[in-house]
């Protein structure tokens, strides 16, 4: 391939010797210029190449991809956390947990050999000299049993006729009992079967097969019986000192609607809704009124509500984008990214310390130098990722223009022990649904999701009270639902 075009014959006098000379300029400067444009090229193709690269290399470790993303080629496990020293296995000393004898059996069996082993003679009167005891815990054999309510009708001596009132919660000629139906919504938004597997399932296992649609009906009663639970759980997370929010997906009627979480302590609210952003945070009715600090992710629509004490923005995700920046960045990238890192750990590191040494705040000295730290690899971030060059230097540059925008909604934990590190919270109360999706599909409609939603708030805010689920809608569908108490 010809590369500079044929040079033209150069002349004897001067006035040609000029010509061509200026000729070969103009040729060099066409060069130069095409070089340029290469060079260009180039670097835009090597920006893609890195960005692609980063893609292919984002996993739920380095992004805020979630585990099930990950597939076979899940990432061996790495903490950021140092080795504590423990080694593996129960602590010493610590109790274990093996099945201990019953001292009241419910039943005795006593098993009599028949002949001696060694002579063979009958042993029908011998008398026992040991008891070896073995037990065997097993469920017996279940059937759902039918309760005939006669209502009776007597005949007073006067003439009147009176009739019996049916007991609480008999109100048709047949119907099932509020454990068979407590156990089905169990079955279907406990533990997450399909409706049809959880019919089949109460029919194996107790011998009745309530309908479909009597398990829909069941499920919509007790969502309604469940209010007043949801108005008890909706004030004390509007009062709450620090609660949790965050939001996920969620398939509903062939379409993406967003199921959104509040949770603090032992009190849970998860709702849905057809919009991710402010629509669906108000229409969950506890941000509008919050008065607390709110814990969640860097999604800009919860910064919109300044009813707030304070935001805090969670850990465990700018953690996440600090770590692909190592994954991915040069070696001063790396180098600023590492830094931020170990500072927002040793500051979590120093305020978990203050709490169990029930003291009010972390070291002067030791919160002053790790955010100082911190701000040191803010300010380094935004230096070498000025220019911004392709999308994963625009990346690193609004990171580290964030994490120092927002220093204090980061820091927080550092400054306020009330504060967690993280955000795990909300998201261990939004797992649940999620998992719902996973294993039996979406929800078919607004109303069935929403039911879910109810349902599950009050079986997760029930178990962290310590109370069963199973308990919980048995009593719910029983008309006297549990109710947490919130003073």
């Amino acid at each position: 391939m010809r590369l500079v075009p044929e040079v033209p014959a150069v002349a004897d006098d001067d006035a040609g010797l000029r010509a061509a000379n200026s000729r070969l300029r103009e040729l060099l400067a066409v060069r130069d210029a095409e070089i340029a444009v290469l060079r260009e090229q180039l670097s835009g193709l090597q920006a893609q190449v890195a960005d692609l690269a980063a893609r292919v290399a984002s996993n739920s470790r380095n992004s805020s991809k979630p585990p099930s993303s990950d597939g076979l080629a899940k990432p061996a496990p790495k903490s950021l956390r140092g080795k504590s020293g423990r080694k593996p296995g129960r602590p010493k000393g610590q109790l274990g947990a093996t099945m201990q004898f019953s001292e009241h059996p419910d039943k005795t069996v006593r098993h009599r050999p028949a002949r001696c082993g060694c002579c063979g003679k009958s042993l029908k009167r011998a008398a026992a000299t040991a008891v070896e005891r073995r037990q065997v815990i097993d469920i017996p054999p279940v059937k759902a049993v039918t309760t005939e309510h006669q209502l009776l009708t007597l005949l007073c001596g006067c003439g009147h006729e009176t009739k019996a009132a049916a007991p609480d919660g008999v109100t048709a000629p047949v119907q099932y009992g509020p454990r068979i139906m407590g156990t089905g919504i169990y079955l279907w938004h406990g533990q997450f079967l399909s409706r049809d597997r959880a019919c089949r399932a109460l029919s194996e296992i107790f011998g009745c097969a309530p309908s479909q649609g009597a398990l829909a009906s069941a499920a919509r009663k007790t969502a309604g019986l469940l209010a007043p639970a949801l108005a008890a759980i909706t004030r004390y997370l509007i009062s709450a000192e620090v609660a949790h929010f965050d939001e996920t997906g969620f398939r509903t009627a062939g379409k993406l609607a967003w199921v959104h979480s509040a949770s603090s302590g032992k009190f849970v609210l998860v709702t849905v809704h057809a919009k991710r952003g402010k629509d669906g945070m108000k229409a969950a009715g506890i941000l509008p009124s919050f008065r607390g600090i709110a814990v969640h992710d860097a999604w800009k629509p919860y910064d919109t509500f300044e009813n707030v004490a304070g935001h805090a923005l969670c850990g465990a995700h700018v953690l996440r984008e600090l770590v692909a920046v190592t994954e991915t960045g040069t070696d001063l990238d790396r180098t600023w990214a590492q830094q931020a890192i170990d500072a927002l750990l040793a500051l979590d590191e120093a305020a978990e310390a203050a709490r169990a040494a029930g003291q009010a705040a972390i070291g002067p000295e030791t919160r002053k130098k790790h955010e100082d730290w911190y701000r040191e690899a803010a300010a380094t971030g935004i230096a070498l990722n000025a220019a911004r060059n392709g999308k994963l230097q625009k990346k690193r540059h609004a990171l580290a223009t964030r994490m120092q925008a927002r220093e204090g909604d980061y820091l927080r934990h550092a400054r306020d022990l009330r504060v967690p590190f993280t955000n795990n919270a909300a998201e261990q109360a939004i797992r649940m649904s999620k998992l719902r999706i996973k294993i039996s599909g979406c929800m078919r409609s607004m109303t069935g999701a929403e039911e879910f939603c109810a349902i599950r708030s009050c079986l997760a805010t029930a178990a962290r009270h310590g109370i069963g689920a199973l308990d919980a809608l048995t009593r719910a569908f029983q008309g006297r639902p549990w109710i947490p108490e919130t003073g």
